[in-house]
């Protein structure tokens, strides 16, 4: 009898080894899948298709696509206010398709000086060309000329999608493709 309640002691108390151990393994895959701060979205929308600032920018090179940066801190009241007009615009989504899509927050901002041309204020939001290079006379027209890369509104957003498309070709500049 001892020898019975001996080895189902055993069992259970490798059993919840095992259970532990799964359960652990499966918590780690899931933060390792989908990282503590949610998807790459980050409220701008997980429809979209987000790279990470460093995949963005080697993925720009190699589809020859324009980027679209997103500058934003998790506490930024205007930030905030932004996200769900841009994730809710069905004409950003579609146009995004066009873009190689960078969202970065917090500390993940890139310390190039090219992204403070008018300032560090929040948000802002970059065209760049293939090559990583912001393209300076894309910006907000209807916005604040003190923060030209300032965006309050999905329609601003659209608009300047447009206009990258309309002067690029495959991410590069018409002009400065030779």
């Amino acid at each position: 009898q001892d020898m019975q309640s001996f080895a189902r002691s055993n069992m259970v108390a490798m059993y919840s080894t095992f259970v532990q151990s799964f359960l652990l393994l499966l918590v780690t895959l899931i933060l390792v899948v989908f990282p503590a701060d949610g998807l790459l979205g980050r409220g701008f929308g997980d429809h979209i298709d987000w790279k990470t600032y460093t995949d963005g920018l080697r993925e720009a090179q190699s589809s020859h696509k324009p980027v679209m940066l997103i500058i934003h801190k998790s506490w930024c009241g205007a930030c905030k206010a932004l996200k769900p007009k841009f994730a809710e615009s069905k004409e950003i989504g579609e146009l995004s398709k066009n873009f190689v899509m960078i969202n970065v927050e917090d500390d993940e901002e890139p310390q190039d000086t090219q992204y403070k041309i008018d300032g560090a204020y929040i948000p802002r939001i970059f065209i760049l060309d293939s090559s990583g290079r912001v393209q300076k006379d894309i910006y907000n027209k209807e916005g604040n000329p003190s923060y030209k890369y300032y965006y309050g509104n999905a329609p601003a957003v659209v608009d300047s999608m447009k206009a990258a498309l309309e002067v690029m070709i495959q991410g590069v500049r018409i002009g400065d493709e030779l």
